[in-house]
């Protein structure tokens, strides 16, 4: 016991949370920023809530996808810090950027053909126009979302978050304003509605990137790394690099995204109310979430930093505390949700057949914290040691070929029940998916330490 609460231990305990903690605030600002969309449109009408919630659905992947692009630049940035290769981080950091400014640019491409994008999707005429504003206006941020994604994951893979939070907190503050101006109209502005929305989100969007641009250009900090101050070719070496890093990630991301979407409509035929309750519960299990999540980038941070300073035993030293850490904080969430799911619930809706399935639910949601902290903290070790091919492979088979399959077979059929368990089969399904990534992921963080220990200093 001595050893884990060793001198060493404790200190990387402690700057990780000190990573993780402004990652914490800036993930909840920003999921807020969805809340408050929906919320502000459906006090304009029920149609223009419903458009924003699909043309957020058809925006999602796209954003996700540069994203995960994005968090290839924190392994690469932060061993280039630990090695104290200062020449090297800015030249890093453009390729970075050329890649994700040049995906943006195509995504916004499909301006022209939006249209037939929200066709895909079955709908009312009238929610239709709404959700193709919606969505035209949003795919105007692209490049702003990927040059903000770029300079803020510049900033994280430097080992500095708070202007991260300190920037989602100033959107979250111009979201509100915006949907107000652009939702409801004011003076010479007229009511867009729900589509307003749209408009909003491009302009916090753009604001948040001119304030990580003042932030980068003028912190003391950063001046050494003068990313600003010279410019560098395209290197196609480096960009394909980022690009092999990054695109597992990515696609790592839609895997989850696509799959808690697929088992929404999977749950259709049960009714309106066992969809509802599935979505309570998954609603809240994505705010339980951004604990783990923001604790695993911070991992990924500070094992690329001792990997960077050839530390592979610091390195492990911090998997273990953010795992540690991880448990201990899924005890205490996963605790908070079966003793207040009622109150949760509450929050949500009044519907007493809604809230019954939600309240069974809930259960399992609590024990899906465990899993899942596990899976994501072992994700991010894996990203920061730059083995992100093996985490798509993991995920993939634990997420669709052993995860959604069991949901199938339990809450679909009565193979193994007497009848199909409807949501809480799914629910079962993810709990044996995740537990599954967790265990794979955690065994290949493993042997990347052991085949890493020859390194040791």
């Amino acid at each position: 016991m001595s050893a884990v609460f060793s001198p060493r231990f404790l200190l990387e305990s402690r700057r990780l949370l000190s990573l993780a903690w402004p990652l914490l605030i800036a993930q909840v600002t920003q999921m807020l920023m969805g809340v408050i969309d929906t919320i502000m449109a459906g006090h304009y009408s029920a149609v223009d809530m419903a458009s924003v919630a699909l043309g957020f659905s058809i925006i999602v992947p796209l954003q996700c996808f540069i994203q995960g692009l994005a968090l290839a630049m924190p392994p690469i940035l932060s061993r280039l810090h630990g090695k104290g290769d200062v020449q090297r981080v800015a030249s890093a950091a453009q390729q970075a950027g050329y890649l994700l400014l040049s995906i943006s640019i195509v995504i916004t491409l499909l301006w022209p053909v939006t249209q037939a994008l929200v066709a895909l999707f079955p709908m009312d005429a009238h929610l239709y126009v709404i959700t193709v504003d919606y969505v035209r206006f949003v795919l105007l941020s692209m490049p702003g979302f990927a040059l903000y994604q770029w300079l803020r994951n510049y900033c994280e893979g430097l080992g500095t978050t708070k202007p991260t939070m300190i920037i989602t907190l100033i959107g979250l503050l111009f979201n509100v304003l915006g949907n107000y101006v652009f939702i409801y109209g004011l003076g010479p502005i007229p009511a867009f509605g729900g589509a307003g929305c749209g408009i909003a989100t491009t302009l916090v969007i753009y604001t948040m990137l001119v304030a990580s641009v003042i932030y980068v250009s003028r912190a003391k900090r950063l001046q050494r790394y003068h990313l600003f101050t010279r410019i560098y070719r395209p290197d196609l070496k480096q960009i394909w690099l980022t690009l092999r890093l990054g695109f597992p990630v990515a696609m790592t991301l839609l895997f989850e995204v696509t799959l808690f979407a697929v088992v929404a409509l999977l749950l259709a035929p049960f009714g309106a109310n066992t969809v509802a309750a599935h979505q309570v519960a998954l609603n809240f299990s994505a705010i339980m979430f951004m604990f783990p999540l923001s604790l695993g980038m911070a991992l990924s941070i500070r094992v690329g930093y001792r990997i960077g300073q050839v530390k592979p035993a610091q390195a492990r030293t911090v998997v273990k505390s953010g795992i540690l850490i991880g448990v201990i904080v899924a005890s205490l969430t996963a605790t908070f949700t079966v003793l207040a799911k009622s109150a949760i619930i509450s929050l949500y809706t009044k519907d007493a057949a809604v809230y019954a399935l939600a309240n069974s639910l809930l259960i399992y949601a609590a024990l899906f914290q465990f899993s899942d902290s596990i899976q994501v903290l072992s994700a991010n070790a894996l990203r920061g040691y730059k083995d992100t091919t093996a985490m798509l492979i993991i995920t993939f088979v634990a997420y669709w070929l052993i995860g959604l399959p069991t949901g199938v077979i339990l809450g679909r059929t009565d193979w193994l029940t007497d009848a199909p368990l409807s949501a809480a089969g799914f629910w079962i399904g993810f709990i044996v998916g995740l537990s599954s990534a967790a265990i794979m992921l955690g065994a290949r963080v493993i042997y990347i330490q052991r085949r890493n220990i020859v390194h040791d200093t």
